[in-house]
Protein backbone atom coordinates (compact mmCIF):
# COMPACT_ATOMS: atom_id res chain seq x y z
CA UNK A 1 0.00 0.00 0.00
CA UNK A 2 2.77 2.32 1.02
CA UNK A 3 6.21 2.25 2.23
CA UNK A 4 7.04 3.37 6.10
CA UNK A 5 9.88 1.33 6.46
CA UNK A 6 12.18 4.14 4.26
CA UNK A 7 12.13 6.75 7.12
CA UNK A 8 11.39 4.45 10.01
CA UNK A 9 14.63 4.15 11.25
CA UNK A 10 15.59 7.62 11.86
CA UNK A 11 11.71 8.92 12.30
CA UNK A 12 11.48 8.53 16.49
CA UNK A 13 15.19 10.06 16.35
CA UNK A 14 14.53 12.90 14.44
CA UNK A 15 11.40 13.76 16.52
CA UNK A 16 12.72 12.74 20.14
CA UNK A 17 15.82 15.32 19.12
CA UNK A 18 13.70 18.44 18.48
CA UNK A 19 10.57 18.31 20.79
CA UNK A 20 10.00 15.21 22.84
CA UNK A 21 11.19 14.61 26.14
CA UNK A 22 12.37 11.35 27.98
CA UNK A 23 9.05 8.67 27.95
CA UNK A 24 8.20 5.78 30.04
CA UNK A 25 6.13 2.53 29.33
CA UNK A 26 2.77 1.85 29.75
CA UNK A 27 0.98 -0.86 29.58
CA UNK A 28 -0.09 -2.00 26.09
CA UNK A 29 2.61 0.16 24.51
CA UNK A 30 1.73 3.46 25.62
CA UNK A 31 4.47 6.34 25.97
CA UNK A 32 4.05 8.38 28.65
CA UNK A 33 6.95 11.34 28.60
CA UNK A 34 8.15 11.82 32.02
CA UNK A 35 7.82 15.41 33.88
CA UNK A 36 10.65 17.78 32.34
CA UNK A 37 11.28 21.58 32.46
CA UNK A 38 7.84 22.12 30.40
CA UNK A 39 8.86 25.47 29.10
CA UNK A 40 11.74 24.48 27.62
CA UNK A 41 9.26 21.74 25.35
CA UNK A 42 6.60 24.34 24.69
CA UNK A 43 9.20 26.69 23.50
CA UNK A 44 10.85 24.15 21.28
CA UNK A 45 7.34 23.59 19.77
CA UNK A 46 6.87 27.37 19.60
CA UNK A 47 5.62 28.80 16.08
CA UNK A 48 7.17 32.25 15.76
CA UNK A 49 5.88 33.24 12.24
CA UNK A 50 3.88 31.28 9.63
CA UNK A 51 5.29 32.42 5.67
CA UNK A 52 2.51 34.99 5.07
CA UNK A 53 1.21 34.87 8.40
CA UNK A 54 -0.59 38.46 9.74
CA UNK A 55 0.86 40.05 12.86
CA UNK A 56 -1.21 38.18 15.55
CA UNK A 57 -1.12 38.75 19.78
CA UNK A 58 -1.45 35.09 20.99
CA UNK A 59 0.97 32.73 20.71
CA UNK A 60 1.16 29.75 18.77
CA UNK A 61 2.50 26.20 19.22
CA UNK A 62 3.21 23.06 16.48
CA UNK A 63 4.71 19.48 16.83
CA UNK A 64 4.57 16.32 17.32
CA UNK A 65 3.45 14.01 20.62
CA UNK A 66 4.75 10.68 20.86
CA UNK A 67 1.64 8.07 22.08
CA UNK A 68 3.29 4.61 21.33
CA UNK A 69 7.32 4.80 21.78
CA UNK A 70 7.12 0.68 20.94
CA UNK A 71 5.46 1.50 17.53
CA UNK A 72 6.64 5.02 17.06
CA UNK A 73 3.29 6.32 16.96
CA UNK A 74 3.65 10.21 16.80
CA UNK A 75 0.13 12.49 16.06
CA UNK A 76 1.18 16.14 15.29
CA UNK A 77 -0.39 19.02 16.63
CA UNK A 78 -1.36 23.09 16.44
CA UNK A 79 -2.16 24.68 19.42
CA UNK A 80 -3.42 28.46 19.44
CA UNK A 81 -3.48 30.40 22.76
CA UNK A 82 -7.10 32.45 23.10
CA UNK A 83 -6.46 36.19 21.82
CA UNK A 84 -7.64 37.67 24.80
CA UNK A 85 -6.87 36.29 28.84
CA UNK A 86 -5.96 32.64 27.73
CA UNK A 87 -5.27 32.05 31.56
CA UNK A 88 -8.81 32.25 32.15
CA UNK A 89 -10.45 30.32 28.97
CA UNK A 90 -11.37 26.77 28.42
CA UNK A 91 -9.06 24.35 26.54
CA UNK A 92 -10.92 23.34 23.41
CA UNK A 93 -9.86 20.56 21.09
CA UNK A 94 -11.75 20.27 18.00
CA UNK A 95 -11.27 17.19 14.91
CA UNK A 96 -12.48 16.62 11.64
CA UNK A 97 -13.51 13.46 10.53
CA UNK A 98 -13.48 11.17 7.42
CA UNK A 99 -12.19 8.94 8.80
CA UNK A 100 -8.55 10.02 7.63
CA UNK A 101 -9.06 14.08 7.21
CA UNK A 102 -7.48 16.12 8.37
CA UNK A 103 -8.10 18.56 11.52
CA UNK A 104 -5.76 21.51 10.44
CA UNK A 105 -6.62 21.12 6.72
CA UNK A 106 -10.41 21.51 7.65
CA UNK A 107 -10.77 22.78 10.95
CA UNK A 108 -7.84 25.14 11.18
CA UNK A 109 -7.12 26.85 7.55
CA UNK A 110 -10.86 26.72 6.38
CA UNK A 111 -13.48 26.76 8.98
CA UNK A 112 -12.72 27.61 12.60
CA UNK A 113 -8.92 28.65 13.14
CA UNK A 114 -6.94 31.56 12.95
CA UNK A 115 -5.43 31.40 9.75
CA UNK A 116 -7.33 30.79 6.13
CA UNK A 117 -5.57 29.88 2.92
CA UNK A 118 -6.34 32.20 -0.19
CA UNK A 119 -6.65 31.82 -3.57
CA UNK A 120 -3.46 32.77 -5.85
CA UNK A 121 -1.46 34.17 -2.92
CA UNK A 122 0.99 32.71 -0.71
CA UNK A 123 -0.15 34.81 2.50
CA UNK A 124 -2.57 33.43 5.18
CA UNK A 125 -5.60 35.69 6.20
CA UNK A 126 -6.95 36.34 9.53
CA UNK A 127 -10.24 34.90 10.27
CA UNK A 128 -12.19 37.43 12.35
CA UNK A 129 -14.45 34.56 13.74
CA UNK A 130 -11.71 32.09 14.83
CA UNK A 131 -12.19 30.01 17.85
CA UNK A 132 -9.88 31.25 19.75
CA UNK A 133 -11.95 33.79 20.77
CA UNK A 134 -13.56 32.02 22.74
CA UNK A 135 -11.21 29.60 23.93
CA UNK A 136 -7.54 27.90 23.79
CA UNK A 137 -7.42 26.07 20.42
CA UNK A 138 -6.09 22.73 20.20
CA UNK A 139 -6.19 20.56 16.39
CA UNK A 140 -4.10 17.61 15.82
CA UNK A 141 -4.13 15.35 12.96
CA UNK A 142 -5.78 12.13 13.99
CA UNK A 143 -5.26 8.84 13.38
CA UNK A 144 -1.69 8.17 12.81
CA UNK A 145 -1.59 8.48 8.75
CA UNK A 146 -3.27 11.81 8.48
CA UNK A 147 -1.70 14.74 7.60
CA UNK A 148 1.50 14.67 9.17
CA UNK A 149 0.62 12.16 11.97
CA UNK A 150 3.06 8.91 11.48
CA UNK A 151 4.34 5.29 12.55
CA UNK A 152 7.05 3.72 12.41
CA UNK A 153 5.07 0.33 12.14
CA UNK A 154 3.80 0.04 8.74
CA UNK A 155 1.05 -2.44 9.61
CA UNK A 156 -0.41 0.06 12.42
CA UNK A 157 -2.38 1.30 9.41
CA UNK A 158 -3.78 -1.73 8.88
CA UNK A 159 -4.97 -2.30 12.24
CA UNK A 160 -6.93 1.42 12.33
CA UNK A 161 -10.42 2.02 13.50
CA UNK A 162 -12.26 3.56 16.33
CA UNK A 163 -10.78 1.89 19.32
CA UNK A 164 -6.99 2.50 18.41
CA UNK A 165 -8.18 6.22 17.20
CA UNK A 166 -9.73 6.50 20.61
CA UNK A 167 -6.32 5.63 22.50
CA UNK A 168 -4.12 6.84 20.61
CA UNK A 169 -6.05 10.33 21.12
CA UNK A 170 -6.51 9.75 24.64
CA UNK A 171 -2.52 9.52 24.92
CA UNK A 172 -1.91 12.45 23.34
CA UNK A 173 -3.90 14.20 25.48
CA UNK A 174 -2.38 12.91 28.66
CA UNK A 175 0.99 13.74 27.36
CA UNK A 176 0.55 17.13 25.82
CA UNK A 177 -0.95 18.49 29.03
CA UNK A 178 2.55 17.19 30.34
CA UNK A 179 3.79 19.18 28.09
CA UNK A 180 1.63 22.03 28.77
CA UNK A 181 0.62 21.74 32.28
CA UNK A 182 -0.54 25.11 32.87
CA UNK A 183 -3.72 24.44 31.00
CA UNK A 184 -4.58 20.96 33.24
CA UNK A 185 -6.97 22.98 35.57
CA UNK A 186 -9.11 24.22 32.23
CA UNK A 187 -12.03 23.11 31.93
CA UNK A 188 -11.02 21.18 28.93
CA UNK A 189 -14.01 20.56 25.57
CA UNK A 190 -14.54 18.38 22.72
CA UNK A 191 -15.58 19.18 19.49
CA UNK A 192 -15.75 17.83 15.80
CA UNK A 193 -17.93 17.52 12.67
CA UNK A 194 -18.85 14.08 9.96
CA UNK A 195 -17.11 11.09 11.09
CA UNK A 196 -16.19 13.11 14.59
CA UNK A 197 -19.45 11.76 15.46
CA UNK A 198 -17.59 8.72 16.32
CA UNK A 199 -14.13 10.11 17.43
CA UNK A 200 -15.44 12.48 20.00
CA UNK A 201 -18.14 10.82 22.19
CA UNK A 202 -15.68 8.05 22.15
CA UNK A 203 -12.65 10.18 23.38
CA UNK A 204 -15.03 11.32 25.67
CA UNK A 205 -15.97 7.51 27.03
CA UNK A 206 -12.27 6.96 27.30
CA UNK A 207 -11.43 10.07 29.52
CA UNK A 208 -14.29 9.76 31.11
CA UNK A 209 -13.59 5.86 31.78
CA UNK A 210 -9.98 6.79 32.73
CA UNK A 211 -10.35 9.68 35.05
CA UNK A 212 -12.25 7.15 37.24
CA UNK A 213 -8.64 5.48 37.98
CA UNK A 214 -5.92 7.43 37.03
CA UNK A 215 -3.63 9.66 39.29
CA UNK A 216 -4.13 13.37 39.89
CA UNK A 217 -1.47 13.94 36.99
CA UNK A 218 -3.06 12.16 34.02
CA UNK A 219 -6.24 13.04 34.88
CA UNK A 220 -8.62 15.62 32.53
CA UNK A 221 -10.78 18.03 33.08
CA UNK A 222 -13.74 17.17 30.85
CA UNK A 223 -16.60 18.87 30.93
CA UNK A 224 -18.48 18.22 27.85
CA UNK A 225 -18.33 17.91 23.55
CA UNK A 226 -20.39 19.84 20.95
CA UNK A 227 -20.73 18.09 17.56
CA UNK A 228 -21.79 19.33 14.30
CA UNK A 229 -23.34 17.13 11.41
CA UNK A 230 -22.48 14.23 13.05
CA UNK A 231 -22.16 10.54 11.88
CA UNK A 232 -23.90 8.91 14.58
CA UNK A 233 -26.49 6.19 14.20
CA UNK A 234 -25.96 3.94 10.35
CA UNK A 235 -29.80 3.55 10.01
CA UNK A 236 -31.34 6.75 10.78
CA UNK A 237 -28.34 8.29 9.06
CA UNK A 238 -28.68 6.78 5.52
CA UNK A 239 -32.50 6.78 5.97
CA UNK A 240 -32.47 10.66 6.61
CA UNK A 241 -29.64 11.27 3.44
CA UNK A 242 -32.66 9.90 1.31
CA UNK A 243 -35.42 11.67 2.72
CA UNK A 244 -33.59 14.85 2.66
CA UNK A 245 -32.17 14.26 -0.99
CA UNK A 246 -36.19 13.82 -1.64
CA UNK A 247 -37.66 16.99 0.39
CA UNK A 248 -35.21 19.55 -1.02
CA UNK A 249 -36.11 18.54 -4.97
CA UNK A 250 -32.61 16.45 -5.31
CA UNK A 251 -33.93 13.45 -6.45
CA UNK A 252 -37.35 12.27 -7.79
CA UNK A 253 -40.79 10.64 -6.73
CA UNK A 254 -39.52 7.60 -8.63
CA UNK A 255 -35.94 6.88 -7.21
CA UNK A 256 -37.03 7.76 -4.13
CA UNK A 257 -39.79 4.92 -3.57
CA UNK A 258 -37.33 2.41 -5.49
CA UNK A 259 -34.64 3.08 -2.54
CA UNK A 260 -37.57 2.93 -0.13
CA UNK A 261 -38.42 -0.23 -1.62
CA UNK A 262 -34.96 -2.10 -2.59
CA UNK A 263 -32.91 -0.97 0.71
CA UNK A 264 -32.89 -2.02 4.30
CA UNK A 265 -31.04 0.33 6.06
CA UNK A 266 -30.70 -1.43 8.72
CA UNK A 267 -28.49 -4.51 7.23
CA UNK A 268 -25.09 -4.29 6.61
CA UNK A 269 -25.23 -5.88 3.42
CA UNK A 270 -27.43 -4.04 0.42
CA UNK A 271 -28.54 -6.01 -2.11
CA UNK A 272 -27.63 -5.76 -6.03
CA UNK A 273 -31.09 -3.41 -6.04
CA UNK A 274 -30.14 -1.10 -3.61
CA UNK A 275 -26.84 -0.28 -4.72
CA UNK A 276 -27.79 0.40 -8.25
CA UNK A 277 -30.54 2.57 -6.73
CA UNK A 278 -28.16 4.38 -4.68
CA UNK A 279 -26.00 4.63 -7.48
CA UNK A 280 -28.55 6.78 -9.18
CA UNK A 281 -29.03 8.63 -6.22
CA UNK A 282 -25.36 9.59 -5.62
CA UNK A 283 -25.22 10.48 -9.75
CA UNK A 284 -26.91 14.00 -8.49
CA UNK A 285 -24.60 14.67 -6.33
CA UNK A 286 -21.59 14.93 -9.54
CA UNK A 287 -23.30 17.93 -10.57
CA UNK A 288 -24.48 19.87 -7.26
CA UNK A 289 -22.70 20.18 -4.04
CA UNK A 290 -23.81 17.68 -1.41
CA UNK A 291 -21.58 19.00 1.15
CA UNK A 292 -23.94 22.05 0.72
CA UNK A 293 -26.76 21.90 -1.82
CA UNK A 294 -27.18 25.35 -2.56
CA UNK A 295 -23.11 26.46 -3.09
CA UNK A 296 -21.38 26.73 -6.57
CA UNK A 297 -18.96 23.95 -7.01
CA UNK A 298 -15.06 24.42 -8.01
CA UNK A 299 -14.71 24.52 -11.64
CA UNK A 300 -12.05 27.03 -11.90
CA UNK A 301 -8.87 25.00 -10.28
CA UNK A 302 -5.36 23.81 -11.19
CA UNK A 303 -6.52 20.89 -9.27
CA UNK A 304 -9.44 18.33 -10.83
CA UNK A 305 -12.85 19.10 -9.77
CA UNK A 306 -13.92 18.84 -6.37
CA UNK A 307 -16.70 16.78 -8.37
CA UNK A 308 -14.62 14.02 -9.11
CA UNK A 309 -12.00 14.48 -6.38
CA UNK A 310 -12.76 11.66 -3.86
CA UNK A 311 -12.28 10.83 -0.12
CA UNK A 312 -10.44 7.26 0.11
CA UNK A 313 -12.62 4.43 -0.33
CA UNK A 314 -12.10 2.86 3.04
CA UNK A 315 -13.95 -0.73 4.06
CA UNK A 316 -15.28 -1.20 7.03
CA UNK A 317 -16.93 2.42 7.86
CA UNK A 318 -20.39 2.94 8.56
CA UNK A 319 -22.74 3.59 7.03
CA UNK A 320 -22.06 0.48 4.95
CA UNK A 321 -24.93 0.23 2.56
CA UNK A 322 -24.03 3.71 1.49
CA UNK A 323 -20.78 3.61 1.66
CA UNK A 324 -20.09 0.95 -0.47
CA UNK A 325 -21.22 2.88 -3.61
CA UNK A 326 -18.63 5.35 -5.12
CA UNK A 327 -20.42 9.08 -4.76
CA UNK A 328 -20.10 8.34 -0.52
CA UNK A 329 -16.47 9.32 -1.37
CA UNK A 330 -16.46 12.63 -2.40
CA UNK A 331 -14.76 15.45 -0.92
CA UNK A 332 -16.47 18.57 0.90
CA UNK A 333 -15.63 21.56 0.17
CA UNK A 334 -15.92 24.89 1.61
CA UNK A 335 -17.77 28.32 1.01
CA UNK A 336 -15.08 28.90 -1.44
CA UNK A 337 -15.46 25.25 -3.07
CA UNK A 338 -11.65 25.74 -4.20
CA UNK A 339 -10.57 26.51 -1.03
CA UNK A 340 -9.05 23.08 -0.38
CA UNK A 341 -6.98 23.32 -3.01
CA UNK A 342 -5.17 26.37 -2.28
CA UNK A 343 -4.85 24.74 1.50
CA UNK A 344 -3.02 21.81 -0.18
CA UNK A 345 -0.64 24.18 -2.09
CA UNK A 346 0.44 25.87 1.53
CA UNK A 347 0.71 23.17 3.72
CA UNK A 348 3.00 21.19 1.14
CA UNK A 349 5.41 24.24 0.99
CA UNK A 350 9.34 23.22 2.67
CA UNK A 351 9.48 26.74 4.56
CA UNK A 352 5.72 26.32 5.65
CA UNK A 353 6.54 22.93 6.94
CA UNK A 354 10.04 23.97 8.91
CA UNK A 355 7.45 26.53 10.47
CA UNK A 356 5.09 24.61 11.50
CA UNK A 357 8.13 21.53 12.88
CA UNK A 358 6.18 19.38 10.59
CA UNK A 359 7.43 16.97 8.35
CA UNK A 360 10.48 16.09 10.20
CA UNK A 361 10.52 12.56 9.02
CA UNK A 362 9.96 13.20 5.52
CA UNK A 363 7.18 11.02 5.04
CA UNK A 364 7.25 9.77 1.28
CA UNK A 365 3.84 11.21 0.30
CA UNK A 366 2.43 14.78 0.10
CA UNK A 367 0.20 16.32 2.68
CA UNK A 368 -3.35 16.05 1.79
CA UNK A 369 -6.61 16.68 3.59
CA UNK A 370 -7.83 13.12 3.45
CA UNK A 371 -5.28 10.04 3.94
CA UNK A 372 -4.69 7.83 0.50
CA UNK A 373 -2.59 5.96 3.15
CA UNK A 374 -5.74 4.08 5.14
CA UNK A 375 -7.83 1.88 3.11
CA UNK A 376 -9.15 -0.43 5.76
CA UNK A 377 -11.12 0.19 8.97
CA UNK A 378 -11.25 -2.15 11.62
CA UNK A 379 -14.27 -1.35 14.36
CA UNK A 380 -16.87 1.17 13.21
CA UNK A 381 -20.04 0.54 15.77
CA UNK A 382 -23.05 0.78 13.58
CA UNK A 383 -24.68 3.61 16.30
CA UNK A 384 -23.31 5.95 18.68
CA UNK A 385 -25.97 6.54 20.54
CA UNK A 386 -25.46 3.88 23.94
CA UNK A 387 -21.97 6.26 24.35
CA UNK A 388 -23.95 9.35 24.21
CA UNK A 389 -26.37 7.53 26.61
CA UNK A 390 -24.12 6.97 28.88
CA UNK A 391 -21.72 10.18 28.70
CA UNK A 392 -25.52 12.15 29.63
CA UNK A 393 -26.00 10.01 31.95
CA UNK A 394 -22.29 10.73 33.64
CA UNK A 395 -23.28 14.85 33.34
CA UNK A 396 -21.31 15.74 30.49
CA UNK A 397 -22.82 19.07 28.65
CA UNK A 398 -23.80 17.44 25.06
CA UNK A 399 -24.33 19.62 22.48
CA UNK A 400 -25.47 18.78 18.56
CA UNK A 401 -25.80 21.04 16.42
CA UNK A 402 -26.69 20.75 12.04
CA UNK A 403 -26.36 23.13 9.03
CA UNK A 404 -29.62 22.44 7.76
CA UNK A 405 -28.26 22.42 3.75
CA UNK A 406 -25.98 19.60 4.39
CA UNK A 407 -27.26 16.40 1.90
CA UNK A 408 -24.19 14.14 3.36
CA UNK A 409 -25.35 14.30 6.97
CA UNK A 410 -28.58 16.37 7.10
CA UNK A 411 -30.50 17.77 9.79
CA UNK A 412 -33.44 15.85 8.51
CA UNK A 413 -31.05 12.56 9.60
CA UNK A 414 -29.94 13.85 13.16
CA UNK A 415 -33.40 14.69 13.22
CA UNK A 416 -34.14 10.98 13.71
CA UNK A 417 -31.03 10.12 15.10
CA UNK A 418 -31.95 12.19 18.57
CA UNK A 419 -35.64 10.65 18.19
CA UNK A 420 -34.26 7.39 18.76
CA UNK A 421 -32.15 8.21 21.89
CA UNK A 422 -36.41 8.53 23.56
CA UNK A 423 -34.88 11.70 25.58
CA UNK A 424 -37.50 13.86 26.98
CA UNK A 425 -38.29 17.13 25.66
CA UNK A 426 -38.19 20.55 27.67
CA UNK A 427 -38.50 22.68 25.04
CA UNK A 428 -39.33 22.03 21.86
CA UNK A 429 -38.51 23.74 18.79
CA UNK A 430 -37.50 27.42 19.52
CA UNK A 431 -35.96 29.93 17.39
CA UNK A 432 -32.68 31.64 17.99
CA UNK A 433 -31.09 35.14 17.39
CA UNK A 434 -28.03 36.28 15.87
CA UNK A 435 -26.89 39.88 16.67
CA UNK A 436 -28.86 40.96 13.65
CA UNK A 437 -31.84 40.57 14.37
CA UNK A 438 -31.85 37.55 12.43
CA UNK A 439 -33.11 33.78 13.36
CA UNK A 440 -30.05 31.97 13.07
CA UNK A 441 -31.53 28.37 13.30
CA UNK A 442 -34.05 26.58 16.20
CA UNK A 443 -33.31 24.06 19.09
CA UNK A 444 -34.45 21.27 20.81
CA UNK A 445 -33.74 20.89 24.49
CA UNK A 446 -33.48 17.38 25.60
CA UNK A 447 -33.41 16.24 29.01
CA UNK A 448 -29.01 16.20 28.92
CA UNK A 449 -28.86 17.34 25.72
CA UNK A 450 -28.62 20.32 23.02
CA UNK A 451 -29.73 20.12 19.51
CA UNK A 452 -29.10 23.44 17.53
CA UNK A 453 -29.72 23.98 13.89
CA UNK A 454 -27.78 26.69 12.00
CA UNK A 455 -29.82 28.01 9.19
CA UNK A 456 -28.30 28.61 5.71
CA UNK A 457 -25.06 26.19 6.39
CA UNK A 458 -23.62 23.58 5.18
CA UNK A 459 -22.25 20.23 6.20
CA UNK A 460 -18.89 22.57 7.26
CA UNK A 461 -21.01 24.67 9.81
CA UNK A 462 -17.72 27.27 10.28
CA UNK A 463 -17.09 27.53 7.11
CA UNK A 464 -20.78 28.95 5.92
CA UNK A 465 -22.02 30.50 9.02
CA UNK A 466 -18.94 31.66 10.96
CA UNK A 467 -20.49 34.38 13.04
CA UNK A 468 -23.14 32.20 14.08
CA UNK A 469 -20.31 29.19 14.75
CA UNK A 470 -18.54 31.43 16.79
CA UNK A 471 -21.87 32.74 18.65
CA UNK A 472 -22.61 28.66 19.49
CA UNK A 473 -19.27 27.63 20.53
CA UNK A 474 -19.13 31.06 22.81
CA UNK A 475 -22.98 29.92 24.39
CA UNK A 476 -21.57 25.84 24.52
CA UNK A 477 -18.82 26.73 26.75
CA UNK A 478 -20.96 29.07 28.99
CA UNK A 479 -23.60 26.24 29.47
CA UNK A 480 -25.87 29.26 28.32
CA UNK A 481 -29.33 28.73 25.55
CA UNK A 482 -29.02 30.87 22.68
CA UNK A 483 -30.93 34.34 21.97
CA UNK A 484 -34.34 32.87 21.89
CA UNK A 485 -35.23 36.81 21.19
CA UNK A 486 -34.44 39.07 18.78
CA UNK A 487 -31.85 41.71 19.94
Amino acid sequence: MFNLVVWAMFALVAAAGRTQPATTQLSGGAAVEKVSPWKSLQEADRVIKLPGQPAVSFKQYAGYVNVNQTHGRALFYWFFEATKNPQKKPLLLWLNGGPGCSSIGYGEAEELGPFFTQKGKPELKFNNNSWNKGANLLFVESPIGVGFSYTNTSSDIKQLGDTVTAQDSYNFLVNWFRRFPQYKSHEFFLAGESYAGHYVPQLAEVIFDRNKKVSKDAYINLKGFMIGNALLDDEMDQTGMIDYAWDHAVISDHLYHEIKIKCNFSSEHPSDGCTKALNKYFDVYKIVDMYSLYSPTCVNSNFSSTTTRKLPQIQGVAPRPISNTDGWHKRPSGYDPCLSDYTEIYMNRPDVQKALHANITRIPYPWTHCSNNISFWRDAPASILPTISKLIAGGLRIWVYSGDTDGRIPVTATRLTLKKLGLKINQDWSPWYTDKKQVGGWTVEYEGLMFVTVRGAGHQVPSFKPRQALQLLVHFLANKKLPSAPF
